[in-house]
């Protein structure tokens, strides 16, 4: 098959054009007229992605990206706030909202895993272009900022080790190695993120072992931990620690507080899989095996590090309301400091280090796939489409990586107030795009059924639609109440209004300003939702496809685990 394609990918195609033996004829001729720009993939020849990922390159991919400085020093900010039962309720629940969001885009992605397709241009393609292209520009706007968040803890765990070097040449010295990373081909950055990803989850399986040996009295003084930090007074700080107000409603507004920041740690991580399907190699192979191993590896790290977390350090100590921001503010530092262990916390500061400097890496690379597929629809100004003779989009990097600078407000006390800012304005930007997601999935979902085309889809999640139509409801109340503190009198403050709640209204501007400008409908018409164009394509390149067959016992265990 020739996959040079300098035209539009694909037009309306009828009739059985899978490869399987499913017979079935669209009911309707799709009206392309209705968004000419962002239905459709232009993807010449000399623009064409390499298809460079393997399936352990997103697996890793994703969870080097899902795992950051929210897990190793968010999380000690949340126990001193609420206790360590909220903080482990709250990954818990936050691991539930991820799997359904992941089993969304993974529907979709593995459907139609085109080159230079992203999340905004299947909202085009199945809601309409205005929501397009707020979400777009929310999406980059949101993995711009993490990247400088990343740069930023990154260089302060460096400040552990030695403060004799200015905190401005660490982070020059991180976004230069992403850059690096992320301009040279697309195979290279998928192979340094895999070890980069490989090392960071090595550390954190050995510090859960840790905290299990340190809970039945493995340490140095043999004393045993247990529970007893979750124990009521006096015998220990107790599991809950009620919020703005005591009893039973105190404790649920714990919860619910934990349950907003904990956001943080899981913002754009199902998204990470999604982008990088224009770029695996057999995606209809390799995506829905990602997919369904990112989240219970992601349970495993995320709900046994809680529960350590919780264990080992008591919401009482004084480091972790500290106003060091640094690896000492870590939970995991402070209770291998406690329990006497030498030379380990600053193996748990490299391991953040690593981090930080993964999950930095991974946003640069989602931001710049978001702005070279808004660019190749006319969301985005066109030269953001240009690509090196190897395939990677230079010029979104370049731009992507440009707002990564604003770690450099860091190096002064002001500037880490506003980098703060930018923070909490991104994880309400991941609130909202999770929204969008949860959309797109339902009118792609009702299109297909429109066309009696449900069962060629070729991955199919359980609980649908159910399970979206629940968790869109649970993310919107999220969102409208992440801030609900700051209506309390005695917590008012502007400052913390605004971080809780501008994006939102940014968004809407974005959308409402696009739709009045360009008189775009409310939503196509469910009978004018094209789920046809580009299927014929990705349908010749699954059956091109040949599954790698294992020649021993070694090799068996290896293809199950990557």
């Amino acid at each position: 098959m020739d996959h040079h394609q300098d035209d539009k990918v694909g037009m309306a195609y009828g009739g059985p054009q899978d490869g399987h033996d499913h017979d079935y004829e669209p009911k309707h001729s799709f009206d392309r007229s209705i968004s000419p720009s962002v239905g459709e993939v232009n993807l010449s020849s000399n623009n064409q992605l390499e298809r460079g990922l393997k399936s352990r390159h997103i697996q890793f991919l994703a969870l080097g990206g899902a795992i950051g400085t929210g897990l190793f020093i968010g999380s000690g900010q949340i126990l001193a706030t609420v206790g360590p039962a909220p903080l482990f309720m709250a990954y818990l629940v936050m691991m539930l909202v991820v799997w359904v969001v992941m089993n969304d885009l993974a529907e979709m992605v593995t459907y139609l895993p085109m080159k230079g397709i992203s999340i905004p241009y299947f909202v085009g393609r199945f809601v309409e272009p205005s929501l397009a292209f707020a979400t777009g520009w929310n999406y980059w706007y949101a993995y711009a900022i993490l990247i400088a968040a990343e740069c930023t803890a990154g260089a302060i765990v460096i400040s552990y080790w030695t403060e004799t070097v200015p905190v401005a040449v660490w982070i020059a010295i991180q976004l230069v190695v992403i850059l690096f990373l992320n301009i040279v081909a697309v195979s290279w950055f998928g192979e340094a993120e895999f070890w980069f990803a490989s090392v960071k989850l090595i550390t954190i399986l050995g510090l859960i072992i840790v905290g299990i040996v340190l809970f039945f009295g493995g340490g140095p003084n043999h004393d045993p931990l247990y529970f007893k930090n979750w124990q009521d007074p006096p015998k220990g700080p107790g599991a809950f620690v009620p919020y703005i107000t005591g009893g039973n409603f105190g404790r649920f507004l714990a919860f619910w507080t934990a349950l907003a920041r904990a956001g943080f740690s899981f913002i754009t991580s199902p998204e990470l899989i999604a982008l990088s399907a224009g770029e695996t190699v057999a995606p209809r192979r390799n995506i829905p095996k990602a997919a369904r191993r990112f989240v219970w590896r992601l349970a495993g790290f995320y709900g046994l590090g809680s529960l350590v977390i919780g264990i080992l350090v008591s919401n009482t100590n004084p480091k972790l309301l500290s106003g060091n921001s640094n690896a000492s503010a870590s939970p995991f530092v402070i209770g291998i400091q406690n329990a006497g262990i030498p030379v380990l916390n600053h193996l748990i500061n490299a391991a953040i280090l690593t981090s930080a400097w993964s999950a930095g890496n991974a946003f640069c690379f989602s931001g710049s796939r978001v702005l070279y597929s808004m660019a190749l629809n006319g969301q985005a100004p066109r030269w953001f489409a240009k690509t090196s003779n190897r395939g990677v989009p230079y010029v979104a990097v370049l731009f992507t990586l440009a707002i990564g600078l604003l770690a450099f407000l860091n190096v002064s006390s002001g500037g880490a107030m506003v980098f703060a800012w930018f923070s909490n304005i991104s994880t309400i930007s991941g609130y909202i795009a999770w929204i969008v997601v949860m959309i797109t999935y339902l009118r792609f979902r009702k299109a297909m059924k429109f066309n009696n085309m449900l069962d060629v889809l070729p991955f199919r999640t359980p609980l649908q639609p159910y399970a979206t139509w629940f968790t869109l409801f649970f993310i919107t109340l999220l969102t409208l109440t992440n801030g609900f503190q700051v209506f309390v009198p005695k917590n008012w403050s502007v400052s913390s209004f605004l971080a809780a709640y501008i994006t939102i209204p940014i968004f809407l501007a974005l959308y409402l300003g696009h739709k009045i400008w360009f008189r775009t409908p409310f939503a196509i018409k469910t009978e004018d939702v094209d789920v046809i164009t580009g299927k014929r394509e990705m349908d010749e390149l699954e059956a091109m496809d040949r599954p790698p067959i294992p020649r021993n016992f070694a090799e068996k265990i290896w293809f199950w685990l990557a």
